[in-house]
């Protein structure tokens, strides 16, 4: 009897663990058949670094995680149907890029502990395929599926090296499948606790790395997948409830001290207008800013040899005050930059406007267009083969951005930096004589800085150090792969030395030193538009962030004063440019993603949504960030090449004190500028 009393309560305790654990509760189910048939990943390419771009957003509940400059790679998903089956497939060989993988995700970033079954059928044996879970973004997950002959668990986190992955093997068992076989892989994670199974084949894990994170399909070869199921327990359910009800409430109490936006101007630009590749600057001399928008012409192939068409100046008011070149509302689209610039050249206190066209680097008037003075752009005359391959195909070249900065100690920006793509680089002076020329890895767009404290500017470009004279300090193309995608010299505290940050594209983020040694380097993926500002009043000195790209585009990464990243999310899989936003005139700034009402917004510094944009039909293409009221405080332009919004705050302040942060001079702008914040406060008027 007393045996059979033990045994009761056993049972009874071992159904209770059992139905407290008992995933039935559905999260997320899919047979993919209300997806529209077609493609489904999209050929949009480098649009989306920084312009928002509505046809490569997500169509159903999953989205496209991860693309390369491969047309094979960004092509890869397709919604096909055979017979009653609809599927999402995968259809390339991805043989070349182990760095990064084609993959959708679904599902929220909370979801903790959870089972799936899912049903795919892959088509080769030669690479793997399989489900993405614990999914924190798609350099940081578990995988569980089949490569050859094998069961394969692992887990994903970032990379040891430049295209070196770091990838752990949780498990791995021999499991008999033939290719063409539909296939049933089931995983279930609890804590840390993790088991997958394919045909009674079964790998038990345990491992800490990844507690919560959305679900997604991985194939590098074609991969027919059927239907996925997600559950989860009634607990996990109450859980997900409470931690999502004090979420809400706590971004509901940050809302309550920010103020909201309301339209400040309106433009129409029909005909004229762009996507991004707009500069500000007061042209016409009355103390505001206005607007210079160019439109370009791109030779190719693809954006190589791009210059400008078209320039348009105009107020905020929408008064052109004058046009040069002619409008062409096809030619809207760029990738790159080209060389036009607002600038007080020679600093009579009245801008001019110094811009590349037709093989030209003019000096004009910024308040009427009137040319004061001109040249033949730089030869290129090291260059082997002229072809419509290379990036510069016309031998002088088209400009690839503009830059100003002080190389002969006059006190201001009156020496200019002129540069082809990624090769070569010129100084002139502010009447187009060359001063110096280099050769050298460029990458996008240079820093100066008075490194030796001497009133000559040095130059930050690339991977290297240039003196005023256009000498080599020292360079570090020996040490890194790639190219640098924004740089810039900081000083992140006030009892610190300046020193070097670089998002360097595929190799990362890193830090270093004004010798030009590297002090920490992050292996992120693909690292880009950084902006350094004071984002948490909590921390010491100042914060940086940066935006992944290419293969793995839309990771935010967040790291302090020391170099050290303390926190990383993904609002959504496309690029941005991550400008710094003084919206309420206090010490620490915010950040814009895009001006997308459902996937764009405003975050802070621990990554929280704090400001939407209003479902008004605004455009929401591009953006920019600065002061254009005067009041201290930032206004967010944003723009399609139909029209330019400018929001303002609602509320006027009542502070006596407004933080005013330096930033960038608006003659040094470019889509792959690195956005310097600097603190700064400013009286009252």
């Amino acid at each position: 009897m007393k045996n059979a009393i033990q045994f009761l309560l056993l049972m009874i305790i071992l159904s209770g663990c059992q139905q407290q654990n008992s995933y039935d509760k559905v999260l997320l189910t899919d047979d993919f058949s209300s997806i529209r048939r077609g493609p489904y990943s999209v050929d949009v390419g480098a649009h989306t670094e920084y312009h928002y771009l509505h046809e490569a957003a997500p169509r159903s509940q999953w989205a496209v995680s991860t693309f390369t400059w491969d047309s094979d790679f960004k092509r890869a998903w397709h919604v096909r149907q055979e017979g009653d089956d609809r599927q999402m497939i995968q259809v390339m060989t991805n043989d070349r890029k182990q760095h990064t993988h084609p993959m959708v995700v679904a599902g929220d970033h909370d979801w903790e502990n959870y089972s799936v079954s899912l049903q795919f059928t892959p088509q080769s044996r030669e690479l793997q395929s399989g489900l993405v879970f614990r999914y924190r973004n798609d350099r940081n997950y578990y995988f569980a599926g089949v490569k050859g002959d094998s069961l394969v668990l692992k887990m994903v986190d970032d990379a040891k090296g430049f295209h070196k992955p770091y990838e752990v093997i949780l498990g791995s068992a021999l499991v008999g499948w033939n290719e063409e076989e539909s296939l049933t892989l089931k995983v279930e994670v609890e804590e840390n606790k993790i088991s997958c199974s394919i045909k009674e084949v079964t790998i038990d894990a345990e491992d800490d790395t990844y507690h919560k994170g959305k679900v997604g399909l991985l194939a590098d070869v074609p991969t027919k997948f059927h239907r996925i199921d997600v559950k989860t327990s009634d607990d996990e359910l109450q859980k997900l409830k409470t931690s999502r009800d004090g979420y809400a409430l706590e971004l509901e109490k940050i809302s309550e001290s920010v103020p909201k936006m309301k339209v400040w101007k309106k433009i129409n630009t029909t005909g004229f207008g762009v996507g991004r590749n707009l500069r500000f600057g007061d042209l016409n001399n009355d103390g505001t800013l206005d607007v210079l928008v160019g439109q370009v012409v791109n030779h190719g192939p693809q954006d190589r040899n791009s210059e400008l068409s078209c320039m348009t100046a105009m107020t905020f008011d929408g008064d052109i005050l004058w046009q040069t070149g002619t409008p062409d509302p096809w030619k809207v689209n760029l990738t790159s930059d080209v060389a036009f610039q607002i600038h007080d050249l020679d600093n009579d206190g009245k801008s001019e406007v110094i811009y590349t066209m037709n093989k030209e680097l003019i000096v004009a008037d910024g308040a009427t267009g009137k040319i004061k003075y001109k040249k033949t752009t730089p030869i290129v005359t090291d260059q082997e083969v002229i072809s419509p391959e290379t990036h510069n195909m016309f031998g002088n070249i088209l400009g690839d951005c503009l830059y100003f900065c002080d190389l002969r100690g006059k006190g201001y920006d009156s020496d200019i930096i002129i540069k082809d793509r990624y090769e070569r680089v010129w100084a002139m002076d502010d009447r187009l004589n060359i001063l110096w020329y280099n050769k050298l890895n460029t990458g996008h767009y240079p820093f100066a800085y008075d490194v030796d404290e001497d009133g000559k500017d040095e130059l930050l470009i690339g991977y290297s150090l240039l003196d005023d004279d256009g000498s080599t300090m020292w360079t570090l193309e020996n040490e890194l792969e790639d190219h640098a995608d924004g740089v810039a010299v900081v000083k992140y505290t006030e009892d610190s030395d300046p020193i070097i940050m670089c998002a360097a594209s595929d190799e990362g983020l890193f830090f270093a030193d004004l010798d030009g040694k590297i002090t920490k380097h992050h292996y992120i993926g693909h690292g880009q538009n950084p902006a350094v500002a004071n984002f948490r009043d909590d921390l010491p000195g100042l914060e940086t962030i940066s935006m992944n790209f290419w293969g793995n585009q839309g990771i935010i990464h967040f790291y302090d004063a020391s170099g050290d990243i303390y926190h990383d999310f993904e609002p959504n899989q496309y690029g941005s440019m991550l400008l710094p936003v003084n919206w309420t005139g206090k010490s620490e700034e915010f950040f814009i993603v895009n001006p997308n009402v459902d996937e764009g917004g405003v975050f802070d510094g621990w990554g929280r949504k704090v400001l939407d944009f209003p479902d008004d039909g605004h455009p929401d293409m591009c953006n920019a960030v600065m002061d254009i009221t005067g009041d201290g405080r930032d206004e967010i332009v944003v723009w399609d090449p139909h029209a330019i919004w400018v929001y303002t705050q609602e509320d006027i302040s009542s502070e006596d004190r407004l933080y005013k942060p330096l930033r960038n001079p608006l003659y040094n702008y470019s889509n792959y500028q690195a956005t310097i914040s600097m603190p700064n406060w400013e009286e009252k008027k």
